[in-house]
């Protein structure tokens, strides 16, 4: 995940809040002061690997685990890819390496074998094949019983729900909160001298010959990549004039509509494009998630999950099962979405976000110990991972009294990341409600000795 993205998105309501505890946590970290510890790196080496795991269509192939070898035979922990597809070694030795990524339901992605040197930082990209497989076999394999329904969506406006006023507002947030890790996914990368010198002689051919179709359509390609939907529109759309078969260059131009937020040209292209290829199109899963996303910001619920379950049954990857559940729990579909993220989680059980979402479905359902054993499960896969300790601060704004787990990941949470405000306010705030229900507790257990004396 991109901490600093997500912590940026979870900060925006925190000043409301710190001023109401601020005099209560200034006095439990008097109480129980918190002890702050750096990470140090690890010994022997000053090298950097890092780089980012793709598909064959460019998009970050989150969960992704990435091997490092070293030609030394010295063993080094693996890496998981995070939301936007990047993945870091650090401390590394001098050395020959070859570094190697793989994700479940697709192939595996290998370097050839490269040398990294005393306080070198080397960038490596990885692009994953493209995964095979059978739609039928890949239904049976997948689901046990029938298709869900969407008969369990309703409509945004309908809250649903039960409990209190604060848990309805926590279970909207950790909805709000679970979509937008799937929305990470589909950020551009940070700028990178090698495309940008790739964009700039892409532009000059296609200046000097703006009727080549590759050139056109390359340009339009990266520029969709860069995060540059709009500029790319003229380019593709010139390259669909040239070549109005290629369905790469239709898809491309579908998703620079959709990303430059003109959602109706971006559904009409889509069905366009499954009502004219081949069987093989229709059964595309990756145009169904297109138009799943489209139909969703045009405020078609039932059309979106059902768009979405169709891109899952189709090709149950990691990315199309996290936002087919991400879009039944926004819509309230509680148990469905536990369902989706359930199989989703024994599909890639290293994939941090399904058990993020997994846990945000249980606590719409109503179960906050079920909701607390997933986060704190989550952070254990990468605790280094700043998202599950952020939505279990969510879970405090509840009127809960926290359990020891939770607490306990909280403070992992602050020696970790000591300088992060969230961490620290999290933390405080969860020892502050622990020993507030402690107090209460035993005040109630004083009133039942008294009554029971009289």
């Amino acid at each position: 995940m991109d901490g600093s993205r997500l912590t940026a998105h979870f900060s925006g309501d925190l000043g409301t809040r710190v001023s109401v505890c601020a005099l209560a946590i200034i006095a439990v970290i008097a109480v129980f002061p918190v002890r702050l510890h750096g990470q140090s790196a690890s010994p022997g080496g000053s090298a950097t690997l890092r780089g980012t795991v793709r598909d064959s269509r460019g998009r970050p192939a989150a969960a992704a685990i990435v091997h490092l070898q070293a030609d030394s035979g010295s063993k080094i922990p693996t890496a998981q890819a995070d939301s936007a597809g990047t993945y870091r070694f650090s401390a590394l030795r001098h050395g020959e390496y070859v570094v190697r990524a793989e994700l479940t339901g697709y192939g595996e992605a290998t370097s050839g074998s490269f040398v990294l040197g005393e306080n070198e930082i080397k960038r490596i990209d990885l692009t994953l094949e493209s995964p095979k497989t059978d739609p039928a076999a890949t239904q049976n394999e997948f689901f046990d019983e029938p298709s869900f329904t969407v008969a369990g969506v309703t409509d945004s406006t309908n809250l649903g729900g039960h409990g209190s006023n604060t848990i309805a507002r926590t279970k909207e947030a950790l909805a709000k909160d679970t979509v937008s890790l799937g929305r990470e996914s589909h950020t551009a990368p940070s700028p990178d001298i090698s495309l940008s010198s790739q964009e700039k002689s892409l532009r000059e051919a296609v200046a000097q010959d703006p009727g080549n179709f590759e050139a056109n359509q390359k340009l339009g390609n990266l520029l969709v990549a860069e995060g540059k939907a709009r500029e790319a529109l003229p380019y593709l759309a010139r390259a669909s004039e040239l070549n109005p078969s290629s369905y790469e260059n239709a898809y491309q131009l579908a998703l620079a509509f959709a990303d430059s937020g003109d959602y109706q040209h971006a559904r009409s292209n889509v069905q366009r494009l499954l009502t004219t290829q081949s069987k093989g199109a229709r059964d595309n899963a990756e145009l169904h998630h297109l138009l799943g996303e489209v139909e969703g910001r045009l405020g078609n619920p039932v059309e979106a999950v059902r768009e979405y379950q169709l891109a899952a049954e189709l090709n149950p990857s990691e990315l199309n099962l996290f936002d087919w559940g991400s879009e039944l729990l926004i819509h309230r579909a509680d148990q469905p979405a536990v369902e989706v993220f359930s199989k989703g989680n024994r599909l890639f059980p290293r994939s941090v976000r399904m058990l993020v979402g997994l846990g945000a479905a249980w606590y719409a359902s109503g179960s906050y110990e079920q909701a607390v054993q997933r986060f704190c499960d989550a952070s254990d896969l990468n605790p280094a991972d700043a998202t599950p300790y952020l939505f279990m601060g969510r879970l405090l704004s509840a009127d809960t009294v926290p359990s020891e787990r939770l607490v306990e990941k909280l403070e992992r949470f602050v020696r970790l990341q000591p300088e992060n405000a969230l961490a620290n306010y999290y933390y405080a705030l969860a020892l502050w409600k622990q020993r507030k229900g402690s107090e209460a507790k035993g005040f109630s257990q004083s009133n039942l000795d008294l009554s029971k004396s009289h």
